[in-house]
């Protein structure tokens, strides 16, 4: 990582290390804050600059909606879902959502975040069967129809977070047992846990809200059957993905996943896994040093532009929210990007950026025989 410049983020890089792919270097200096008051915000490097020049191109032609002609279109937070009976088409978009809100449009979110989650889910199908059937667009993924948990399975790792349902949020207001979860005195922001843990939440359009294991059963949301498993799916799930972001100098500090039944009664994860918008990475060989040192763990994540937010507004309440600035919004997009060849090992594959989105969408899901 690098000083972000104040200007032109959206088009400088610096590479120090031209190796394989997930194994550049990468380079921390300090950096002024853009106005006060803001976090500080750490560059990432080994972008490669072709990548970092399309960001600056697409940055005003993102996929921000869907009208394909397909029924029962659903648009959540971040994608747009259509449903056609036994199967779901699924556009990732390039939306930018937290703390329950809209916060900008990031360049070629959507298809990083779609083809990570698909190659998590090729990794992950020895622990749980996923529901996805095939990708024929870089922003589409085409699941078998499941009925969805309305649970959220939130996996942590460290004592971290911002959010009103993170567990570091809870913690610093004095509560020490979470989600069925006990927790002792003395911890300290990001400290690592004594064990992996699962805080639930419900599922909801609007707001998620924390719940117990023993409230789950109890409102009728899932059986206890049904609950040991999926936990059970979920944590090794989420220990696999440590294990592999350890091998590639990561720690996956916390996650979420949705799992569903298919029509035969069969589990099945349904959304995505380890990308960062669902996940939470940290580079390892400085966080320790970090820690001790009381600063902040370096982060390939989006919780950079949640403090942004933070720091300026009630995201929760205020009616008008800030514009993200434009070099964070390039930031996260390379931090995504970069993510997904840390990850996969695969370079990233620059979209032709002359046709518009939405027209290449429907290209490719007529070819696949999926649209007239």
């Amino acid at each position: 990582m690098q000083s972000l410049p104040r200007k032109q983020a959206c088009v400088q890089t610096q590479r120090r290390s031209v190796g394989a792919v997930g194994r550049r270097a990468v380079v921390i200096r300090a950096q002024a804050a853009p106005s006060a008051p803001s976090s500080s915000v750490e560059s990432i490097s080994g972008v490669r600059q072709e990548v970092v020049d399309a960001i600056a191109k697409a940055r005003h032609n993102c996929l921000t909606a869907t009208h394909l002609p397909l029924p029962n279109r659903r648009q959540g937070k971040v994608r747009d879902t259509y449903d056609l009976g036994d199967t779901v088409v699924i556009v990732t978009t390039d939306r930018q959502s937290a703390f329950d809100r809209l916060l900008a449009s990031v360049p070629f979110k959507g298809a990083v975040l779609n083809q990570t989650a698909a190659w998590w889910l090729g990794a992950t199908a020895h622990i749980a069967p996923s529901a996805l059937l095939s990708c024929p667009d870089p922003n589409v993924a085409v699941m078998k129809k499941c009925a969805v948990f309305p649970v959220e399975f939130v996996c942590r790792g460290f004592m971290t977070g911002s959010t009103d349902t993170s567990l570091w949020t809870h913690y610093k207001a004095g509560a020490r047992s979470y989600c069925g979860n006990d927790f002792p005195d003395g911890m300290r922001k990001n400290d690592r846990l004594a064990s992996n843990v699962i805080t639930p939440t419900t599922k909801a359009e609007d707001h998620d809200v924390p719940i117990s294991p023993a409230e789950i059963v109890a409102q009728g949301l899932m059986t206890q059957q049904e609950w040991d498993t999926v936990s059970s799916a979920a944590l090794r799930i989420f220990e696999f993905g440590q294990a592999e972001a350890a091998k590639r100098g990561l720690l996956l500090v916390d996650t979420k996943y949705e799992f569903g039944k298919d029509a035969n009664g069969v589990i099945h994860i349904i959304d995505e896994v380890h990308t960062p918008d669902s996940s939470r990475y940290w580079l390892a060989d400085t966080y320790e040093a970090r820690h001790a040192a009381g600063q902040e763990p370096q982060n390939i994540d989006k919780e950079f532009l949640r403090l942004w937010f933070r720091e300026r507004c009630d995201p929760y309440k205020d009616a008008v929210l800030p514009e993200a600035p434009a070099e964070l919004v390039c930031e996260l997009s390379k931090r995504y990007v970069y993510l997904y060849e840390k990850i996969t090992g695969q370079p990233f594959a620059v979209p032709d950026l002359d046709t518009p989105i939405n027209d290449r969408i429907l290209a490719n899901l007529q070819k696949a025989g999926i649209c007239k």
